[in-house]
């Protein structure tokens, strides 16, 4: 069993291309003994994004705090906001945006494979 706080998690900046503004933290994954799943915590300042993209595994969210958008495969941006939750299934181009004026910040769950 293992308890983290977030707080505690360094924070380390999105390196790639199309990214601006957009921090992670690897809070809990297969350093940590996690058999199937990582949880990342994406800060996301404002005017930011991560870099519009797309990989081979699904990605689970949950919005904790921040009003955002997520950009469907189209570009369309989709309002996302505190307490939601979204899915992007494998292959699917997305990208999230911050529009608001403090911090959007968001759970993401992937196969520790992919943290």
């Amino acid at each position: 069993m293992l308890i983290k706080k977030l707080n505690d998690v360094k924070k380390e900046e999105v390196n790639m291309d199309g990214a601006a503004g957009a921090l992670k933290q690897l809070v809990i994954g297969s350093a940590d003994g996690a058999p199937a799943f990582s949880f990342r915590v994406f800060t996301v300042e404002p005017g930011g994004h991560t870099p519009r993209h797309s990989h081979p595994f699904e990605h689970l969210n949950y919005v904790l705090s921040g009003n955002g958008e997520l950009v469907d495969p189209d570009g369309n941006g989709l309002p996302v906001t505190t307490g939601d939750f979204a899915i992007i299934l494998p292959d699917e181009l997305h990208q999230f945006r911050n529009n608001g004026n403090d911090d959007f910040v968001f759970i993401c769950a992937v196969d520790k494979a992919y943290e």
